[in-house]
This record gives C-alpha cells, structure tokens and sequence, in this order.
C-alpha cells in the first residue's frame, strides 16, 4: 500500500506512524509551528492506540521530513462551526468513531526546506488511500489560511477565499488543497485562535472518495460488528 516517491533522486517514504517517531515528530512540528504550540507525546502515543491507521510520516533519507493525522468521525455531529480542539479532542483524538464515513485531516505539515518537493501532494495521497481502503465516503478537513493576515484589513476572509478559487490570489494552504482536488465549502472562525498567520479562520474542504461503496460497510465498522458477533 505505501509507495515510494522520487524526490530529487532520494525516495520518499510515506508510511504509517511509529512510536519511535515521536521524537522527530516533535522537533518537526516545534520548526514548522514556531508560534503554535505543539504537540505533547503522550497525545501522540494516545493518537496511535486509538487509530494506527490514520497516521502517516513521510521519510527522505532517513529523515522525518512530514507527518499527516487523522481521525473518522460521524460529520453530521460536526457540520456546524467547530474549533480544533472540539473536533480532535484537544489533539487525543478521543473523538474518533469507527461508526462514521468521514475521514477527518486533523494535520498536516512538512518540512518548510524541502517545500515544492511534493512532500504535501505525497502525504495527501496517502490519506487518500486510506480513505479508499477503509470504504470512507470522504476526506475533509479545516485548512490554514496563511496568506489572510497580509490582506485582513483590506478584505473579508470569505472574500479572500473568493479571490482565491477565482486565481486572483494564491495561498499556500488553500491554493495547494484545490489543486488536490479537494473541494471548498466555507469558513470556520475560531478554528485555531492561536494562528495568527490565518487570524484564527479555517477553509473548510472536501474530498469525496470515487471508490467508495454505500453497499458495504465500512472497514472499521465491519471490524467492530466481528467484535460484538457472539462466539459459538
């Protein structure tokens, strides 16, 4: 399932997270995050106990260099406005529910050094795949907005998004999602207080899986039904 991809003559690596990750992870986000706090390890540990599958790192040379989480949730619990912290239980994923459809993005970041290497597209496609192997209907997620706050006081950030489905303007966050073809559906205020880059505002995206089977259950829902049947 988990393919290399040919970065600059170097393979990289996307694969499933490892404890022994963590480490790495942390340093990683502190580079990429210098203004947002990061993660705690155990959050990290408490992500990997309640849905291995999700969690994905990508690996160049040796060295960590990205990292995408996820969760699945039942959306119709969490269609209204949500911060991050609701939706992901302040980073424990305690709100995971193998009973949903959804495949939530809760992060994503690469190394800022080896941007435009295709790090970003690599882990994307990656959660896509799970998404298809686990029969999801879809992936969505609340995208940073990084390039609002240069533009805040001159236009509304819906406005902003406008400006960038039109290609008026670009966004590094934003931009990168639809060329994924991830699909936008609206703002989410508040998502990240702490962001100051996006002034605490979200995009809120969509990728609809064409694989996916309304007949069948979904894989983990299939797993959970094994473990209720009754033994003989």
């Amino acid at each position: 399932m988990w393919q290399a991809h040919n970065v600059s003559m170097t393979k990289l690596l996307v694969r499933p997270t490892e404890p022994s990750d963590i480490d790495a992870l942390l340093q990683l986000q502190a580079h990429v995050y210098p203004t947002i706090s990061p993660w705690k390890r155990d959050q990290l540990l408490h992500q990997l106990e309640v849905f291995p599958e999700g969690q994905l790192v990508a690996v160049l040379g040796g060295r960590l260099v990205g990292c995408a989480s996820s969760l699945v949730v039942l959306w119709d619990e969490w269609a209204d406005e949500h911060t991050w912290k609701q939706i992901t239980a302040s980073g424990t994923f305690n709100t995971h529910n193998p009973a949903g459809f959804t495949l939530y993005g809760a992060e994503v970041f690469v190394d800022p050094r080896l941007r435009g290497k295709r790090l970003g597209h690599a882990l994307y496609e990656g959660r896509r795949k799970i998404c298809k192997k686990l029969n999801l209907r879809r992936i969505i997620a609340c995208g940073r907005l990084p390039g609002y706050h240069a533009v805040s006081q001159k236009m509304s950030v819906e406005l902003y998004a406008k400006k960038i489905l039109w290609g008026d303007l670009f966004d590094p966050v934003l931009s990168f999602q639809l060329r994924e073809g991830f699909r936008y559906c609206g703002i989410m205020s508040d998502y990240l207080p702490e962001d100051r880059e996006s002034c605490g505002y979200a995009s809120l995206i969509v990728w609809i899986n064409p694989d996916y089977d309304p007949g069948q259950p979904t894989a983990l829902q299939r797993a959970a039904q094994i473990l209720t049947e009754p033994t003989q």
